[in-house]
C-alpha cells in the first residue's frame, strides 16, 4: 500500500469512528424515555419531539457540510463538527429543556460532518469499484454506534447511572475526538479552492439538485431509512413494551438488533453491489426484505421466529438505504462529490425531521390522547411506513443504473474494474495512486 493510500485509509477510519460516536448519541434517547420525561417535565411525545430536533439541524447542515468539504477539505471542517456534538451533549446534560433543545440541534448540525466526511474521503481517494463497499462500511460504524446507543446505554441506565452523567461524559468525549481529528486528519489542498467560493458552491448545489437522479436517490434513501430512524430508534423499545408485553431489558436488546443488522447489511450489500457491478437490483432486494419483515413485526405472530431475528433481518435489508449514496455520487460530476453526498443526506433526513412528530402525533391520537398505547394503535400509526418502503421499490425502477457493469466507456469497464481516469491533469490508477500522465 502506497503512503497516500495509507494516509487516506487512516483519515477514513478516524472519521468513521467519529461517526460511531455521533450515532450512539443519536439513538441513546430511545432507551431513557421515562428518565428524560421526568427530568424535563415532558410527556413521552414531548421527549420524542425533543430527540427529533436532531434531524432538524442534521438535514439542512448536510448541504453546508457537503459544500464545505468540497471547498475546504476534511481537516478544516470535520473536527469542528465533532466539537459541536460534544458541546451539544453537555448542554443536553444540563436538564434545562431550552438548553437541551439547543444541544440536540448542535448534535445534529455537528454530527452530519461525520458521515459526509467519511463518504467524501472514501469516494475521492479510493477506486470507484470499491465505492459502495466503503460507504457501506462507513455506515457499519454508524450503526455500530446506534446499536451501542441502545445495547450498551440501556443496561447502563438500567443499572442506575444518572442520565445526565452519561450525557456529560459523552460531551467531554466529543471534545477529545475533535482534538484527535485535528491531529490525525491529513492536511490537504482542496480541489478548485477560490476566493469567490460562494458562486462555485451554489453552482455545485444547482448541478446536483437539477439532476432528477439526485432527487430520486434522496427520496429512496429517506423512505428506506424511516423505519430505522423513527420506528426503531425512537419508538422501538416502547412498541415492544406496550404492544408485545416485552420487559424493558429484553426490549432494549431486541430493538438494538436493527442497527446490528445494519452493521451487517450496509457493507454486505455494498460489497455485493460492487461485485455485481449494479446498484438497482441490490436496492430492490434489500427493500423487499425490509418490507416483508416490517410487515411481520407489525402484524405477524411474534412467537413464530426467535426473539431477535426479525430486528436483525430488518436491519440487514434496510442497509440498502446506503446504496443511493453511491448512486448519487456516480450520477453527478466527480468535483461535486461532497456536495452530492450532502444533498442525498439532506433529502434523506428531511423525511425524518418532518415525519418524526407526525408519526408520534398519529400514535397519540390513535391512543385517544392517552399514554395507554396498544398494538392496534402502533399498527395504525406505522402502517404508512409499509407503503413508503413499497414506494421506494417502485421509484428504484426509475433510477438509471450507474454501476460499473453498465459503464461501457470512460472510467469503468463492463466487468466493473476501475480504469485509469484523467482528473485535474493526473491519472488515478485502480490502486488509488496518482501520477502525472
Amino acid at each position: 500500500m502506497s503512503r497516500g493510500a495509507k494516509t487516506a485509509t487512516i483519515a477514513w477510519l478516524v472519521t468513521a469512528v467519529y461517526y460511531f460516536y455521533q450515532y450512539s448519541l443519536r439513538s441513546a434517547p430511545a432507551v431513557m424515555m421515562p428518565q428524560l420525561s421526568e427530568a424535563f417535565g415532558l410527556t413521552t411525545m414531548g421527549v420524542a419531539s425533543l430527540a427529533g430536533l436532531f434531524y432538524y439541524s442534521y438535514s439542512p447542515f448536510s448541504l453546508i457540510a457537503g459544500v464545505a468539504l468540497d471547498r475546504l477539505g476534511p481537516r478544516s471542517v470535520v473536527p469542528i463538527g465533532a466539537a459541536a456534538v460534544g458541546v451539544g451533549a453537555l448542554l443536553f446534560a444540563s436538564g434545562n429543556p431550552q438548553a437541551a433543545s439547543i444541544g440536540r440541534l448542535l448534535q445534529g448540525a455537528g454530527g452530519v460532518f461525520a458521515l459526509i466526511g467519511a463518504a467524501y474521503i472514501a469516494t475521492t481517494n479510493f477506486p470507484a469499484s470499491r465505492a459502495a463497499t466503503l460507504i457501506g462500511a462507513t455506515q457499519m460504524f454508524g450503526m455500530a454506534g446506534g446499536s451501542a446507543g441502545q445495547f450498551v446505554v440501556g443496561p447502563i441506565i438500567g443499572a442506575g447511572v444518572p442520565w445526565s452523567t452519561f450525557w456529560a461524559g459523552m460531551g467531554l468525549l466529543g471534545l477529545v475526538i475533535s482534538g484527535l481529528l485535528v491531529v490525525l486528519l491529513p492536511s490537504a489542498k482542496p480541489a478548485a479552492r477560490r476566493d469567490d467560493w460562494l458562486k462555485p458552491a451554489l453552482a455545485a448545489l444547482g448541478t446536483v439538485f437539477r439532476n432528477p437522479q439526485s432527487l430520486l436517490c434522496g427520496i429512496i434513501a429517506g423512505l428506506l431509512f424511516i423505519p430505522t430512524t423513527i420506528f426503531d430508534m425512537t419508538w422501538g423499545v416502547r412498541y415492544l413494551q406496550d404492544a408485545r408485553g416485552v420487559d424493558y431489558a429484553s426490549a432494549v436488546l431486541r430493538s438494538s438488533m436493527v442497527p446490528i443488522g445494519w452493521m451487517i447489511g450496509c457493507p454486505l450489500l455494498g460489497l455485493f453491489s460492487d461485485r455485481l457491478g449494479r446498484r438497482k437490483p441490490v436496492i430492490i432486494a434489500g427493500a423487499t426484505v425490509l418490507l416483508v419483515t416490517l410487515a411481520w413485526i407489525l402484524f405477524g405472530i411474534p412467537s413464530v421466529f426467535p426473539p431477535y431475528i426479525l430486528g436483525l433481518i430488518a436491519g440487514i435489508g434496510s442497509g440498502a438505504a446506503m446504496l443511493p449514496y453511491t448512486v448519487i455520487k456516480e450520477a453527478n460530476p466527480p468535483e461535486t462529490s461532497g456536495t452530492a453526498t450532502g444533498v442525498v443526506n439532506f433529502l434523506n433526513f428531511t423525511f425524518s425531521a418532518l415525519l418524526t412528530p407526525v408519526f408520534g402525533r398519529v400514535l397519540v391520537n390513535a391512543a385517544g390522547g392517552g399514554s395507554d398505547m396498544r398494538l392496534e394503535h402502533y399498527q395504525t400509526a406505522f402502517t404508512p411506513m409499509l407503503f413508503g418502503v413499497g414506494l421506494a421499490i417502485l421509484l428504484t425502477l426509475f433510477l438509471k443504473e450507474t454501476g460499473p457493469a453498465v459503464k461501457l466507456s470512460g472510467r469503468f469497464t463492463a466487468r466493473g474494474t476501475h480504469e485509469p481516469s484523467l482528473r485535474n491533469g493526473k491519472v488515478r490508477s485502480a490502486a488509488g495512486e496518482v501520477s502525472q500522465p
